[in-house]
This record gives C-alpha cells, sequence and structure tokens, in this order.
C-alpha cells in the first residue's frame, strides 16, 4: 500500500507541473534584442496578455533561445512551442510562400497590403492550414538591402564575384547567382564574425536587422536596393486547434493589432536607423533598380514553371498591384 501510495505521488508530481504550465503560451523568434522582432513579439505579448482570460499568458522567448526558424517549425508541429515567427524558412512548409523571395515581387507596402487582403488569406493561409500551421498574420521586417566591404553596388554586375550571405532560400539563391554574386547561405548567429573576418563579403537584411545586429561596424557600403520585401509570419502550432475560442480570439485580435503597430514602426525605424548607419561611417547609395529587375526575370519565369500554382500565384500578385 506504500510503495503504490509513493507511487501515485510521484505521478502527480510529474503531472503537476505540465497542468500547471498549460496556459503558458510559448513565442519564439529568432530576432536580436531591440530588433523589429523583438519590438513586435513583445508588443503582441503585453496587447495579449492583458486581455487574455485569466491564468493565460504569452511569454516570449527572442534571439534564437529555442532554435532557429528551421527548428522552431518543427516545434510548432510538435506543440512543445506555440507561436513562432518565422520568413523564409516557410518555403519549406509550402513553396508558394517562396514567391516573397522573387526580388521586384512586390512593388511597395500598398501592394503588399493589397496582397494581406488577398493572397494571403486566399492563398497561403490555406496552404499552410493543410500542413498544420496557422498563419495569424504577415507582419514585415521591412525590404532588404545590401551590404558589402568590396565595392558600393550601383547594378548586378557589381556584384560579380562577391560572396554575399543569405539563408537557405532556393529562390534567393538563385536571384543572386543571377547577379553574378557567390550566394553563401549560413545560420543568422554566424553572420557578425562572418563578416568581421571576411569568411563573406556582405550581406542581405532589412535597415532594422543591419542596426540591430550591428553589421554597420563590420561593413563599409549600403546599397540600397529595396530587392526582397521580407514579411515575418505570425504562425500557431498543433496547440491552437486545442485553445479555448475565448483564447483564440484574443490572439486573432492581437496579431491584427500588433500587424498595425509593426507596419508603422517600421516605417519610423527605417529612416531613423539608416540615418544612424550614415553617422557611424557607412557608406550608403541608391541602385539602378531597372537593370536589378532586368537580370532577374528568368527567376520569375522559373518559379511560375517549376512551382505547383506559382503561375496563378504571381498573376495573382501582379493582378493585386493593379
Amino acid at each position: 500500500m506504500f510503495k503504490k501510495t509513493l507511487g501515485a505521488l510521484a505521478i502527480a508530481a510529474a503531472v503537476l507541473p505540465q497542468l500547471a504550465s498549460a496556459d503558458e503560451i510559448k513565442l519564439a523568434h529568432v530576432g536580436s534584442p531591440g530588433s523589429l522582432y523583438d519590438g513586435s513579439a513583445n508588443y503582441f505579448a503585453e496587447y495579449v496578455n492583458d486581455r487574455l482570460p485569466e491564468g493565460w499568458q504569452v511569454i516570449t522567448f527572442g534571439a534564437g533561445q529555442l532554435g532557429d526558424d528551421t527548428e522552431l517549425l518543427q516545434k510548432l508541429r510538435l506543440g512543445t512551442v506555440d507561436l513562432a515567427m518565422p520568413s523564409s524558412v516557410m518555403t519549406s512548409v509550402d513553396e508558394r510562400f517562396g514567391v516573397f523571395e522573387l526580388p521586384y515581387i512586390t512593388r511597395d507596402r500598398a501592394h503588399v497590403q493589397k496582397l494581406r487582403e488577398t493572397v494571403v488569406p486566399g492563398i497561403l493561409v490555406p496552404a499552410a492550414r493543410e500542413k498544420g500551421y496557422e498563419v495569424l498574420s504577415m507582419w514585415e521586417s521591412g525590404y532588404r538591402h545590401i551590404t558589402n566591404n568590396v565595392r558600393p553596388i550601383n547594378s548586378p554586375g557589381d556584384l560579380e564575384g562577391i560572396k554575399i550571405r543569405m539563408s537557405r532560400s532556393p529562390w534567393r539563391v538563385r536571384a543572386f547567382q543571377a547577379y553574378n554574386a557567390n550566394p553563401t547561405p549560413m545560420a543568422f548567429s554566424e553572420v557578425f564574425v562572418a563578416l568581421q573576418t571576411g569568411v563573406v563579403d556582405g550581406q542581405e537584411n532589412p535597415i532594422s536587422l543591419i542596426y540591430a545586429t550591428r553589421f554597420g561596424e563590420v561593413q563599409r557600403y549600403l546599397s540600397l536596393s529595396g530587392h526582397i520585401y521580407a514579411p515575418v509570419y505570425l504562425v500557431a502550432g498543433r496547440s491552437f486547434s486545442n485553445y479555448p475560442d475565448a483564447v483564440a480570439a484574443v490572439l486573432r485580435d492581437g496579431a491584427q493589432a500588433t500587424l498595425e503597430w509593426n507596419l508603422e514602426e517600421s516605417v519610423r525605424r527605417e529612416a531613423e536607423q539608416l540615418q544612424l548607419l550614415k553617422d557611424g561611417g557607412i557608406e550608403v547609395n541608391e541602385v539602378d533598380v531597372d537593370s536589378f529587375i532586368a537580370a532577374t526575370a528568368a527567376v520569375h519565369v522559373s518559379f511560375a514553371e517549376e512551382v505547383e500554382g506559382g503561375a496563378d500565384l504571381i498573376s495573382a500578385i501582379r493582378a493585386a498591384a493593379e
């Protein structure tokens, strides 16, 4: 009898911590402290925590504490992470997400907003849902620009031979191959040291990340290419379907409220941080956008031909611009 009691107590002790944390919603991301990623996650958490039913709470884990984007997608499926903020890695969920990796597929932020109202809910959200992910919103990290230590980049020819770090997105890699650069996939956490030691010559990211990660300290040139709009998806995993309706509703409402904050903050930070980068000594120049667009036209064609539904998706994006 005594042994049975001890066994029951042991089981209870193992279960209780899980029950106590069942109302904790883990939001993980890879953004550095002070980055727009980090600010958006914190804003979302503060917003929903003021509105969630008693006992429920969103807790944020930034700077890759719980893994990189690929690991976080896996943890969303397992339920060990509840929310994450992936970007280009969503291509691994469904190839159609790779459309945002095509250079100059979007004209401006007004065009992107049209896509939030059409293509994203009509095509991409259902595609992710089929794979077990719920996309609550598409925030932004900003437009990507090129930094390097070799020369100012005015046209694609200036990228010839330059080793540029990027994510493993196949379409972004193809684009920079079309520019005759040497695209080098690398984990984001390794980029600063790689730039500092010359393992790579440059990288491409939004102003907010270039500034937050202090890349300006190890880069001489910043070329305002704006070649890719960088979305950040707020994605829920398997745990989302088990939430009470009241909790799910607050999370969706918070996702929309954070989108509004995120877009305003992104524009504000972009202007402010670009000036701070200039003040820090980095040389800034505009690029010949038309030459970049022409150089990657074939990449758009390849996406349309190789990705199932790619041609229709590109057509829908172009129609939204009109």
